[in-house]
């Protein structure tokens, strides 16, 4: 799995046209699933994500977590973070989990992380649209592999 976590002041999403899920301070998540993707991949994700220590505490050092600070989660599906651009102008997207696999283990990574903090979702599989307010900005770029391997 991997995820692009954004800090965020606020962030809200829209799916189809309609209100889906907002949080307030706290992580925008967007989440892919390779084909390779199992449960043990969103455990890994949705336990160290609460607890990265990328907010600041009052010596202005990202010394506290979203656990720290009650932080809320926005979690909204990807699978374009799996994108092959190696070859040409279009990407493929073969290393991506096949979609019903793909909404599996992303409401697997909901339910985890939601049992953590409060979370809300974008809807699996919706033409989607963003709003967010980014604070930093602090973007961290994780892969469940690497997670693996340690």
């Amino acid at each position: 799995m991997r995820a692009v976590i954004q800090r965020v002041n606020s962030a809200r999403v829209y799916a189809d046209g309609a209100f889906s899920g907002e949080c307030a301070r706290g992580l925008y998540i967007l989440l892919g699933v390779s084909v390779n993707d199992t449960e043990r991949d969103a455990e890994l994700l949705s336990e160290k994500i609460p607890k990265l220590r990328i907010f600041s505490d009052s010596a202005g050092k990202m010394n506290l977590s979203a656990l720290d600070i009650g932080a809320e989660a926005l979690v909204v599906s990807n699978f374009t973070l799996y994108a092959n651009y190696r070859h040409g102008n279009r990407p493929d997207y073969l290393a991506s989990a096949p979609p019903e696999r793909a909404r599996e283990l992303y409401n697997y990574f909901l339910a985890l992380i939601g049992a953590r903090m409060p979370c809300q979702s974008g809807v699996f599989g919706a033409d989607m649209r963003t709003e967010m307010s980014t604070d930093g900005p602090v973007t961290i770029v994780m892969d469940s592999e690497l997670l693996r391997k340690n």
